[in-house]
């Protein structure tokens, strides 16, 4: 406690400690769902806005973590408390300056506007400097007078069902890049050994290559295709210059081509192919 007590104090942030919450401090990875009321002061205790009184009726508020709130220091003040725990942050300038145009939605919805009616289409900071006014006289003072603010802050409620459901999506996701990756090591594979059937040596080397790179699980496939190819290599050298020795020696008989056999053998049982399975 007193160790992020510390760590709030650092970025500009004090927090009195008003009931204690239940339980154990919840984890809070992104996707966790918070469900709280807030007050929010000046300093002189002048009450800007609270949900249990907006709009004339209690409605708390609902933030999804990780979804980069305007508000930033809300996600960072909630993620300090226990569920049922009650608080109030004291807030310096330099997290608040977004707070009259946040406060103006909220006031929008709570009477069932557009939560960016009277806003411009232009970032937060743009706004703040455009010198427009937000439709309430108190906003318009904090937009024009940037100060810090006191958030009274009641935990109600933190569901990690939004967080699972994340993390569920991306064991998915994950598993398709695996398939994916998996079909494509097949296909480097035989066109791989398509290749270096017709001595294609740079390009055989690479997409070799690319199937360690994908799968190296199958260096011991990959090294009898290179060795095989390396043969082959060799053979066809060989082949070539007794081909350009013949051209020279008048004495000697024309060397006799001899082509590779590279295509498929068939028999009585069927169509036969050196292929590799993998």
């Amino acid at each position: 406690m007193e160790e992020e007590g510390r760590k709030l104090l650092e970025e500009g942030i004090r927090k009195k400690l008003i009931s204690p919450g239940r339980g154990e401090l919840s984890t809070f990875p992104n996707g966790t769902k918070v469900v709280f009321h807030y007050r929010s002061s000046l300093c002189d205790g002048t009450v800007l806005d609270d949900s249990r009184t907006m709009g004339g009726r209690s409605k708390p508020m609902e933030l999804i973590l990780g979804k980069k709130f305007k508000l930033a220091v809300w996600e960072r003040i909630v993620i300090t408390m226990r569920k049922g725990e009650v608080a109030e942050f004291t807030c310096d300038t330099k997290h608040t300056a977004l707070y009259p145009l946040v406060s103006q939605s909220l006031r929008n919805i709570s009477v069932g506007k557009d939560p960016l009616e009277g806003q411009r289409h232009c970032c937060g900071i743009a706004q703040i400097h455009s010198h427009h006014s937000l439709g309430h006289k108190d906003l318009d003072h904090l937009q024009a007078n940037p100060q810090p603010l006191v958030f009274a802050i009641e935990l109600l409620e933190v569901s990690q069902q939004w967080a699972a459901s994340r993390i569920h999506f991306e064991g998915i996701v994950k598993d398709m890049v695996v398939v994916l990756n998996r079909y494509n090591v097949k296909a480097y594979y035989k066109r791989g050994k398509a290749h270096a059937a017709v001595w294609n040596e740079k390009e055989a080397r690479a997409d070799f290559a690319k199937v360690l790179e994908l799968d190296p699980s199958l260096e011991a496939s990959v090294n009898r295709e290179l060795k095989a190819l390396e043969e082959r290599l060799r053979s066809k050298k060989q082949e070539e210059k007794g081909r350009y020795k013949g051209l020279f020696d008048f004495n000697a008989q024309p060397a006799a081509a001899t082509t590779p056999n590279i295509l498929p053998t068939c028999s009585s049982s069927g169509i036969h192919a050196g292929t590799t399975s993998i």
